[in-house]
C-alpha cells in the first residue's frame, strides 16, 4: 500500500512537472522573462527526479530572494514561489510521521487559519482569499520544509546554504553603508544589489542569521571561532541598516539563548551588557524623534497610524475588514499597521486576535518544553519575530517564513535524533540467542 501510494505520488509529480514545463516553454516564446524561470523549472525537475529532498534544501537560501513576482493580480515574492514548491515536494517526500512538537505547531497554526476564515467569508474579495492561503504557507508551509530539511539528515547543508545566503546580503548591506558614509550620509541603509531591499528587511533577516550563528547549536558542528565572527560581523549589518526592530528583536533572541542554553554548555552573560546598551540606544532614538519639532518622523508616524488602525477596527471589530485590506480599498486609509496585534485585529476583528495569541502562546508553550539542544533556538527565533513586529509590519513574506523555516529544521534534526537513538537502543537489547555464531553453523553442517 504504501508503495503504491509512493508511486502515485511520482506520477502526480512527472504530470504536473511535465505540464509546468510545456506551459513556460510556450510563455518563454511571447514573453522572454519568463525563458529565467522555464530554466529553474528544469534545474529543480533534475534535481526532483534525481533526489526529491534535495528541492527543500536549494530552497533554504532562496527563500530569502525578495524580488516580486505579479501575476493575474497577484503579487509574490520569489521566496513565496519557491517555499510553495519546496512545500509540496517536501510534503509527499519528506521522512514522516511528524513529531509531537512538529504536530503541535502545526495544530497551533492551524487554530489560527480557522479564527481567520471568518473573514474571508464575511469579506469576499480576492486579496483576502489569497492572503489567507499565504499567511498558512509562511508559517506551516515553511515548518514542514524545514523540517523536511532537518529529518532527511541534511540540516548541516540546508543552514550552511541559507548562512551563505545571508553573507552575501551582509556584503551588500556594508557595502552600501561605507559608500554611504564616504559622501557624508550616516542614514538608513537600503541596498540595491543583489536587489532592492528595505532596511527593515536585511535588518531583521540578518538578525534571524546572527541568532543562528550565536546559538551555535550542538547538531550543526560549527567551530565556536567562525560562529562568533560571523555573529559580530551580522550584527554590524544589523547596526548599519538602522533597523530598529531588528536590533530589538536580536536582543531578545540573545537573552533567551543566554538564559535557556544547551545542557552542559555555558554561556556568558557580558553579551548581555551589550543587550542593554542596544536597547537603550533604541529608546533614546525614539525618544529624541518623540521629543523632535517634526511631526512627520517615524515615532509621530507610527502614533498616527495606531490611532486609525483603532478606527478601522471600529468598523468591523469582531471579524475585521479583511486580510490586506490596505491593498484592496476597502477604507478610507493604505497603509498596513506597524504592530502584529493591531493588523491582525483590523484584518480579523477579536476573534483572529484570539487566534493570533493562542496560536503564539501555543508555540512558545511547545518550544519552551522541547529539549533545549533543538528547542531553545527555535524559541528564539520565534519571539524574536513577534517583538520585531511590535515595532512595525508582521505579515510580510519572509520575515514570517524565515524563522518558521529554522524552527522546522531544529524540529527535524531532533526527530531525527530521536530515531537514531530508539534504533540504538533496539541493537543494544537486541537478545544474544538470536545471534549464530560460526563454529555453530560449521557443527551443524
Amino acid at each position: 500500500m504504501r508503495r503504491t501510494g509512493r508511486a502515485a505520488a511520482w506520477l502526480l509529480v512527472a504530470v504536473a512537472l511535465a505540464g509546468a514545463l510545456v506551459v513556460l516553454g510556450a510563455a518563454s516564446i511571447i514573453d522572454h522573462e519568463y525563458a529565467g524561470i522555464a530554466a529553474v523549472a528544469v534545474l529543480v525537475g533534475g534535481l526532483l527526479l534525481h533526489d526529491p529532498m534535495t528541492v527543500p534544501v536549494v530552497a533554504m537560501p532562496a527563500v530569502v530572494v525578495v524580488e516580486r513576482f505579479g501575476a493575474g493580480g497577484v503579487d509574490l515574492t520569489i521566496s513565496d514561489i519557491v517555499l510553495f514548491g519546496a512545500f509540496w515536494v517536501a510534503l509527499v517526500f519528506a521522512p514522516r510521521p511528524f513529531s509531537r512538537p512538529m504536530r503541535a505547531m502545526l495544530w497551533l497554526n492551524a487554530v489560527y487559519q480557522v479564527a481567520t476564515l471568518f473573514t474571508v467569508i464575511a469579506n469576499p474579495y480576492q486579496a483576502n482569499t489569497v492572503e489567507w492561503f499565504h499567511a498558512w504557507l509562511l508559517v506551516s508551509g515553511a515548518l514542514v520544509v524545514g523540517w523536511a530539511v532537518g529529518r532527511s539528515g541534511r540540516a548541516r547543508l540546508g543552514m550552511a546554504l541559507f548562512m551563505v545566503a545571508c553573507g552575501v546580503l551582509t556584503v551588500a548591506t556594508l557595502t552600501t553603508w561605507a559608500q554611504q558614509a564616504a559622501a557624508g550620509y550616516f542614514g538608513p541603509v537600503y541596498p540595491t544589489w543583489p536587489f532592492d531591499m528595505h532596511k527593515n528587511f536585511v535588518g531583521d533577516v540578518l538578525a534571524f542569521a546572527a541568532v543562528v550563528a550565536y546559538a551555535r547549536p550542538s547538531w550543526l558542528g560549527w567551530s565556536r571561532r567562525w560562529s562568533l565572527v560571523a555573529f559580530w560581523i551580522l550584527t554590524i549589518a544589523v547596526m548599519a541598516s538602522q533597523s530598529r526592530q531588528a536590533l530589538v528583536g536580536l536582543a531578545v533572541a540573545l537573552v533567551i539563548l543566554v538564559l535557556r542554553p544547551e545542557p552542559g554548555r555555558r554561556r556568558s552573560k557580558t553579551i548581555l551588557f551589550a543587550v542593554a546598551i542596544a536597547t537603550v540606544y533604541v529608546l533614546t532614538l525614539v525618544s529624541d524623534q518623540l521629543e523632535s519639532d517634526n511631526q512627520h518622523n517615524s515615532a509621530y508616524q507610527r502614533l498616527t497610524w495606531y490611532e486609525q488602525a483603532l478606527s478601522v477596527w471600529n468598523q468591523n471589530p469582531t471579524v475585521g475588514v479583511g486580510l490586506r485590506w490596505w491593498t484592496a480599498e476597502r477604507t478610507e486609509f493604505g497603509f498596513q499597521p506597524p504592530n502584529a496585534e493591531l493588523e491582525v485585529l483590523t484584518s480579523t476583528g477579536t476573534v483572529g486576535l484570539v487566534g493570533f495569541l493562542v496560536m503564539f502562546i501555543g508555540f512558545f508553550v511547545v518550544l519552551w518544553r522541547t529539549d533545549p539542544r533543538y528547542g531553545t533556538l527555535a524559541l528564539a527565533l520565534v519571539a524574536s519575530r513577534l517583538v520585531q513586529a511590535q515595532f512595525d509590519l508582521f505579515w510580510v513574506a519572509i520575515q514570517v517564513s524565515v524563522p518558521f523555516l529554522l524552527a522546522g529544521v531544529s524540529l527535524g534534526v531532533q526527530a531525527l535524533d530521536d530515531a537514531d537513538a530508539r534504533a540504538r537502543r533496539r541493537d543494544a537489547t537486541q537478545p544474544a540467542d538470536d545471534v549464530i555464531l560460526d563454529d555453530e553453523l560449521e557443527v551443524r553442517s
